[in-house]
């Protein structure tokens, strides 16, 4: 292929999925599959990585990160990015309307109204129709840089294309993490023993300061814009159609009202019917419309006088508690769920709600018959946030947390440190087996979908399967014993059990069900240890040097190796066929400027992540130690560096060196 011909495919596919993306993730459309999306996006980055001085700067490869950003640049913001003040009340939206029609002297006005949408403020500047800049709110006159992993939001344009496009322009928006990911994300950290994340809110904002551009990506955010600056317009509502043009994700919830009599019925009407939208609101932002009425009205010291933020109250309700049950996960960790009195909350009928942990029953001081209050907030099951000791009696009886497992009568252990208690019996108590099980055959795991839960609880029941290791000794005999499994059906499973022994390494590494070692943490543990029995070997000192390894996976992930139940399960997949090495082949050599020279990589690092450290220093002749000793050359310390690996380098007379310092080693100064 010519340059020529690579540039104009480049440009084409470019315009192409960004066509598709937009389909998808702002008109929830689609014109060709998942697949033929991929082959298409796969092409581009082929073609990219080819041809990079053709790569266009709305080009979609953006979309997937990879950009690794150890400290967020600190920027001033053009246009302050102010709070506005809050009121609970409609009394206190009749005051604002009356200063606003005193502020105006008399002259006629009309206000904009728009949901308030609970995640994080951003600031994205644009010039010449590119992206080139975004910045979270802060302190609201200057914010960190977070542009990577802003692009990676699918939802946020990379290139506005159109006519009149100013030279330079602004958009505020709101970043959030949609219901449904955010509960998958906690269905996700739960699977792996990891404990749940408490809010929406909080979780996007967390995420959008990630270091690690490609984890934003999977995190799946999302991004409405509400307000453009930099333009010629006259209202607010131009500039929202503006945005709405320039293909902007914008929420179309938004409202022109002539009088607050108007605001008031837009308030009230979407009281109720936000709870239905696929993001947490908790209010409504009013503002005047015109343009040069905002700019009359002007600002106090803290927020623009024309403008307003009416919050909601929180639906709380108030219900009997009935008893309390308690759930048993993969990993054992038992969960208290409160049982109530049926009532209808937030469109719908509640029966259950979480209670989170002991520690929070103890707050509480629950008693089973008490009246609780209950909201839903951020999460799918709603969660109990206190008493109404009022209505407390004399015949309630106050909650004493079992210390036994529900489901097997195994005491209970509880983790110093960690909230939740546990179920130790991790061979016998049948939702941990099940729950494994379950585990290793999901999509990012082994990838079996011709079993799901009931065909896992007949097999287990039926005494068939009791750890994923059985399923590879199935039969069709087995098979055909299950309730509705006929010849086709049969064949089905057992074809899928039989793909799934290609499933590559580190997916079965996710797939064995290791506490805290998620898909990102196997992948990483896979890509560096190469293989299952390296894994095994390793030291507590040797785990730590992986990425994304600290003291809690290592510590998990060695005493996993240490029961001989897990080694004697691994040992049957491997002879059953599944992968437990890669294919990734060593670093070819690029010279032997390192040679004889040991390293021990430690902290984090401005330019390098320790995965690039460790590829060029095996691509240039050197070694990589496991840990201090009197033997290692070289110690390399970046930021936040273990302060034990610092005082054993010293002590040995370990030379001690930085990123620069060992930059230079390279071009051999």
């Amino acid at each position: 292929m010519t340059p020529a011909q690579a540039q104009k495919e480049i440009s084409a596919l470019t315009e192409q999925v960004n066509y598709h993306t937009h389909l998808y993730y702002q008109l929830n459309k689609s014109e060709i599959s998942d697949y033929e999306f991929d082959q298409l996006l796969a092409r581009l980055v082929s073609l990219e990585n080819e041809f990079p001085q053709f790569r266009q700067p709305d080009s979609p490869t953006q979309r997937v990160g990879g950009t690794i950003t150890k400290e967020f640049e600190t920027v001033v913001h053009k246009y302050p990015m102010l709070s506005l003040g809050n009121t609970y009340s409609q009394e206190e939206l009749e005051d604002f309307d009356k200063r606003v029609a005193r502020g105006l002297e008399g002259d006629p006005y009309e206000y904009f109204c728009e949901l308030k949408f609970d995640g994080v403020s951003i600031s994205l500047v644009y010039e010449n129709g590119v992206l080139v800049r975004g910045v979270t709110r802060g302190d609201g006159v200057r914010g960190d840089n977070v542009t990577n992993n802003v692009k990676t939001i699918r939802s946020i344009p990379l290139k506005i294309t159109g006519k009149n496009i100013p030279p330079s322009f602004e958009v505020r928006g709101e970043i959030f993490m949609p219901k449904t990911v955010f509960a998958q994300l906690n269905k996700e950290r739960e699977d792996i023993g990891e404990e749940r994340y408490a809010n929406a809110r909080n979780t996007a904002a967390g995420t959008i300061k990630m270091q690690d551009s490609a984890e934003v990506a999977k995190r799946k955010l999302d991004c409405y814009a509400y307000s453009l600056l930099g333009v010629e317009t006259e209202t607010h509502e131009e500039n929202i159609k503006l945005l709405e043009a320039w293909k902007f994700n914008v929420s179309q919830t938004y409202k022109k009202c002539r009088n607050i009599a108007e605001v008031l019925e837009y308030i009230l009407y979407w009281e109720k019917r936000r709870l239905e939208l696929p993001l947490e609101t908790d209010g409504v932002v009013i503002k005047v419309n015109s343009l040069e009425q905002q700019e009359r009205l002007g600002f106090t010291a803290k927020s623009p006088r024309f403008a307003i933020s009416y919050k909601y109250k929180a639906e709380s309700i108030s219900t009997r508690l009935n008893g309390i049950t308690y759930q048993v996960g993969r990993t054992g960790a038992v969960t208290p769920v409160a049982e109530l009195e049926p009532v209808f909350l937030a469109g719908t009928t509640v029966k259950r709600a979480s209670l989170h942990n002991a520690n929070e029953i103890a707050r509480l001081n629950l008693h089973i018959g008490d009246y609780v209050f209950v909201e839903k907030g951020g999460e799918i099951i709603p969660k109990v946030t206190g008493v109404d000791v009022t209505k407390r009696t004399k015949d309630t009886k106050p909650v004493t947390y079992i210390d036994k497992c529900p489901e097997c009568g195994t005491k209970l252990t509880r983790i110093e440190g960690e909230a939740a208690h546990y179920c130790p019996n991790v061979t016998g108590c049948p939702p941990q087996i099940k729950g494994r099980i379950e585990h290793f055959i999901q999509r990012k795991a082994m990838d079996i979908d011709s079993l799901g839960e009931r065909t896992i609880d007949q097999l287990y029941k039926l005494g068939f399967v009791k750890t994923p290791a059985d399923l590879y000794d199935l039969k069709r005999e087995h098979i055909l014993q299950l309730d509705g499994f006929k010849d086709k059906s049969v064949t089905n499973l057992l074809d899928g059990i039989e793909k799934s022994k290609a499933t590559p390494f580190e997916s079965v590494l996710f797939a064995i069900g290791i506490r805290y070692v998620g898909r990102t943490v196997a992948e990483k543990l896979a890509r560096y240890f190469k293989s299952i029995d390296k894994i095994k070997n390793a030291s507590l000192e040797e785990l730590l040097q992986a990425p994304e390894v600290g003291e809690k996976i290592a510590q998990s992930v060695y005493e996993f190796f240490r029961k001989a139940e897990n080694i004697r399960e691994i040992d049957r997949m491997k002879k059953a066929g599944l992968q437990f090495e890669t294919n990734a082949k060593e670093p070819e050599k690029e010279s032997d400027i390192l040679a004889n020279k040991s390293f021990v990589i430690s902290g984090t690092f401005q330019k390098y992540e320790r995965e690039q450290l460790q590829e060029i220093i095996l691509k240039n002749g050197g070694r990589i130690l496991s840990g201090v000793s009197g033997k290692l050359d070289y110690l390399l310390a970046g930021d936040n560096m273990g302060p034990s690996k610092l005082e054993k380098a010293q002590k040995l007379g370990v030379k001690i060196i930085s990123e620069s310092d060992f930059e230079k080693m390279l071009a051999g100064k």
